[in-house]
């Protein structure tokens, strides 16, 4: 376990601190990692929304759509290491894109026809993956990508502006909880529909993971070009591990047609030579570019569920900068640090949108997780992971290949994910006091309410009808989007019921995020700070380094005095002439 300094929150025993640059090899072999642990998350991304915008079924299309959030996601990274908030922090596409997209996606049922063909007995469609097919889910995903653009400037305004300071002043652990644990609980759909294809194949997935991550986390293998000498792969690797061998039995039953071929029997869907043509029909280099899929649109329902989802992204985002700042040995980042890291999050949200990677990006947090067991925090190595991933998203076929992951082993993953994203959210209520029937009634009753009313909407024939169509929408997307609902309704409820700072959590939250010294060279422009310093005025744009509240001096009259054998300061009680003199200094 990794020791830390009482004073400043800051691991002790790191490898490599964040401006700190390790071995040129080392770097290569760390910075792949760094790539292959976002991976899993990254290529799932549109394997789940593919039903959603009518892309599943077009293989060659899922293999582009995955190269190409590949390669946005190495820009941001680059960008968001180098200009945003400069911490060692992969970014990748964001999960809580999936339920807006999902609620966006399904008001019209001829924007997907595919998806109700049986109930409206439509025969006359284009076959999956050919050109009449590809209109569908062109349109769909440029309809998300124009929205996502004009969303993003919610988060850049957000971010550059330092709103994102006022706004973390009354979100705390029990607004966080059910808005994080509400992204995965809703998606179980998702993971049932992929699994039920093969449950033994699936199964075998989900005990691959724990196996891998839990059991054996702590078995390492020899690695001579590490400084420790080994290395702990099952940590570092379980989900990758486990895909590769649940994949490798599914082309053993193949071969031996232990699987059936008959598309119409249970098991099928576990076959790996049914998407093999993928692999011969993408290309071999291709270049992802802006406005791919056409020209980018925009409606008000599309729009409003970005906004949600990037709210929630904000959220989770600003919690990670913290946790990555310790496990890297750095200081807490400063307030304009943060804000320049929303800001960038949101330029990098602009970018996935003129590319077309369907949803925005965020920060990664099993990444930061792989610094805390590499205690490898150098952030040459996560922008040399960035660089990884844009020339791997430039491979076509690289992408096609894990298009070809059978759908079992596909939503045995899924499982694993969404519990784990579930767990990260509950994990938030260790702040606060859960002997409490106030908080237990702020996270609760959100909660459910949060899973009921996108349930109503999704079953119900004309939920909502207020005689206007747009407000029907606009409604239906937002009564529909269970993290929106839940985060809503826990954010009113904790800023309303009557509650101190110690039982909300709000107390042990701050001391976490304040502990230690924010002033730090670490978050400085690169090669140009020497003389931002010079220039004055620039201490007063909230995102630029020196901002005058990086680092606020407190004042005697704001603490607050505990210790019963403390005096408070009475009203005539003057300050010593030394604290005058330092802050007119």
């Amino acid at each position: 376990m990794a020791s830390s300094s009482g004073e400043t929150g800051q691991l002790t025993d790191i490898l490599y601190s964040v401006d700190q640059v390790p071995p040129w090899y080392l770097c290569v072999l760390l910075a792949f990692q760094q790539f292959l642990t976002a991976f899993g998350a990254t290529f799932a991304f549109p394997l789940i929304i593919s039903s959603a915008i009518c892309l599943d079924g077009d293989l060659v299309g899922t293999g582009e759509l995955i190269s190409t959030i590949i390669f946005v996601s190495g820009m941001s990274t680059v960008l968001q290491s180098t200009l945003g908030v400069r911490l060692p922090i992969i970014q990748s596409v964001s999960y809580s894109f999936i339920v807006p997209i999902f609620v966006v996606m399904n008001l019209e049922k001829e924007r997907c026809p595919y998806n109700f063909k049986d109930e409206y007995n439509i025969t006359a469609l284009p076959e999956k993956g050919s050109a009449g097919h590809k209109e569908y889910w062109h349109s769909n995903l440029a309809e998300l990508q124009g929205s996502l653009m004009v969303g993003s400037l919610v988060q850049i305004i957000v971010g550059f502006s330092g709103l994102i300071g006022l706004i973390m002043r009354f979100i705390g652990p029990l607004t966080i909880a059910p808005t994080i644990t509400l992204i995965s609980i809703s998606l179980f759909g998702a993971a049932s529909d992929k699994g039920s294809e093969q449950w033994y194949i699936c199964f075998m997935t989900i005990f691959l993971v724990v196996l891998f991550s839990q059991y054996l986390r702590n078995v390492s293998i020899p690695c001579p070009c590490l400084r420790e000498g080994k290395l702990a792969v099952f940590a570092l690797f379980p989900v990758l591990m486990a895909v590769i061998v649940s994949w490798v039995v599914c082309v053993i039953l193949t071969e031996t047609n232990v699987l059936t071929d008959d598309p119409k029997k249970w098991g099928y869907g576990a076959r790996t030579d049914t998407k093999i043509k993928v692999l011969e029909e993408s290309e071999w280099f291709r270049f992802p570019y802006p406005g791919q899929w056409g020209k980018p649109s925009v409606t008000v329902a599309a729009l409003l569920g970005m906004i949600a989802a990037i709210v929630a992204s904000i959220i989770e985002s600003v919690g990670d900068y913290y946790a990555c700042a310790r496990l890297s040995g750095a200081t807490p980042p400063p307030s304009s640090a943060v804000n320049r890291g929303i800001g960038m999050e949101g330029i990098t949200c602009l970018l996935a949108g003129a590319w077309g990677t369907g949803a925005g990006n965020t920060s990664y947090s099993e990444n930061i997780g792989a610094i805390g067991i590499t205690k490898v925090g150098s952030r040459i190595v996560v922008q040399l992971a960035g660089v990884i991933m844009i020339l791997l998203g430039c491979l076509g076929k690289f992408g096609a290949l894990f298009v070809t992951i059978p759908d079992p082993v596909v939503g045995g993953l899924f499982y694993v994910m969404f519990g784990m994203v579930a767990a990260v959210g509950i994990s938030n209520l260790q702040f606060v006091n859960l002997n409490s029937s106030r908080n237990l009634f702020v996270f609760g009753v959100p909660l459910f309410i949060g899973l009921s009313m996108p349930n109503w909407v999704a079953n119900a024939d004309n939920p909502i009808d207020t005689g206007s169509s747009i407000a029907d929408q606009i409604l239906e997307v937002l009564c529909g989007t269970s993290m929106f609902v839940g985060g809503v309704l826990a954010f009113i409820l904790d800023n309303t019921i009557p509650g101190t700072r110690e039982e909300r959590g709000l107390k042990t939250w701050d001391a976490a995020k304040d502990n230690g010294d924010s002033l730090s060279s670490t978050y400085d422009m690169p090669y140009i700070q020497p003389f931002l310093n010079r220039i004055t005025c620039l201490r007063y744009i909230p995102f630029c380094p020196g901002f005058v509240l990086d680092k606020p001096k407190q004042r005697i009259e704001d603490i607050e005095f505990t210790s019963f054998d403390t005096p408070k300061p009475t009203a005539d009680y003057q300050k010593p002439e030394s604290n005058e003199k330092e802050q007119n200094h």
